[in-house]
Parts: structure tokens; sequence; C-alpha cells
């Protein structure tokens, strides 16, 4: 059993927030870093983001190019990444868009919420309970079991946090926004926690690409 390559993937403004409160998702990047964003998921195994991110925004979370998609088909795999999500209350809504576009959807609960997300979701998606609360670290066994070698990861805050906190990201793909947020209330890319060797650890910079007005850094938080 090999563990997916997991790789963090966030846009976030010059003062660190990945939205604003309007109550509209907020376009922080270009065209230039969606169509990238969109190569690294058609890279990709499966891409997973967390039930506030499908609450809040009713993302679709497909690949768009079709030339990208054929290439998929063509090496053998399935024309999109396994989509896949995270709720440990299993309070899931059956009529967002995340359920009705792409291949398949996978949702990762605890043993309670998987009985409120079963009943919601019907076969809309298949519903894994991972115990008492959600643990990350067998989220990544059961993945790496069903064959995905790369897991893009693409929020929210909570979910971010939890995969960094447990020393689990292998990567980060961070696209900076020339602009500020300024709201002392809006969501950020992490929460507080503690994370693996603490203030003083220090990623490694593997490479730094300028996609028109925005900053694209990588990193590698192991090394």
């Amino acid at each position: 059993m090999t563990r997916p390559h997991v790789l963090l993937s966030v846009a976030v403004s010059v003062d660190g927030h990945i939205d604003d409160r309007s109550g509209h998702r907020f376009p922080l990047s270009n065209a230039d870093d969606f169509d990238h964003v969109d190569r690294i998921r058609a890279e990709s195994g499966a891409i997973l983001v967390g039930a506030g991110t499908l609450r809040a925004d009713n993302p679709r979370l497909l690949v768009n190019s079709p030339r990208r998609r054929a290439a998929r088909v063509a090496s053998g795999q399935s024309e999109f990444p396994l989509k896949v999500t995270v709720s440990e209350s299993g309070d899931l809504a059956p009529e967002w868009n995340f359920w009705h576009h792409g291949g398949a959807k996978l949702v990762y609960t605890t043993g309670s919420g998987a009985l409120r997300a079963s009943a919601a979701l019907g076969d809309l998606a298949e519903v894994v309970a991972l115990g008492p609360a959600v643990d990350f670290g067998a989220l990544l066994d059961d993945l790496g079991d069903r064959g995905v070698e790369r897991l893009m990861v693409e929020g929210g805050e909570r979910v971010h946090t939890a995969f960094l906190a447990a020393g689990l990201v292998d990567e980060i793909r961070m696209a900076v926004a020339p602009m500020l947020i300024g709201q002392a209330d809006a969501p950020r890319f992490l929460g507080p926690a503690e994370f693996p060797g603490g203030p003083a650890h220090r990623f490694h910079l593997e490479e730094v690409a300028k996609l028109g007005d925005v900053a694209v850094l990588r990193y590698f938080p192991k090394r």
C-alpha cells in the first residue's frame, strides 16, 4: 500500500486570504493560473475539497480542457479524476454541482456522518466511514488502496490545515495574487495549529513562476 503524493493548491492575496466576505467567490487568480490549475487537475488521480468549500462555492471541480480529458482517456484513465470530499457531520446537499458533473465521487466521513450522507446522497457518491473522527492518514491509505497516485487538495482552510498539521503534505502550490483583502474575518489559507517542526521549520522552495500578474510558488514541506 502506497499513499498518494499530496499536493495542496491554493490562491491567496498578498495579505494571506483565500476569499473575501462578499458571499460570492472572489477572483484571486487569472486565466493563465486557472489553466495551470486545470493541467494539474488533469495530472491527478483524485481531487479533494472539504464540505465547507462545497457549501460556500458550489464548484463543479472538473478538468475543463477537452484535450486534457481526451489525453487521460487515451492513457487508460477515467475522463475525470476521482472527486473527493470530507465531512465529519455528513451534512451534504444532493443538489450541489459537485455530485452532478464529472465522474466518480467519494465522501469520507465519520460513523454517524455516514448514515446522514448515505441517506442524503443515495447513489450519487460512495460514502466511507473512517471511525469516530476523520483520520486523514487513513483517508490517504484508502485512496492508495484504490490506486490513486496523486491527490490534489483544493481547500478549504480547515482541510488544508488538517493535512499540514498531520505532516501529510508533499507539495504546496501557492498562487499569490497582487491584491489585498483587508477583512479581518475573511477566510485564510490556514488556521492556527501545531505544525510539524514548529515555526522554525523552513520549507524547501523548488520553483517560482510568473503567470501574468500572479506569482506561483512551489514548496516541498518535508525536505
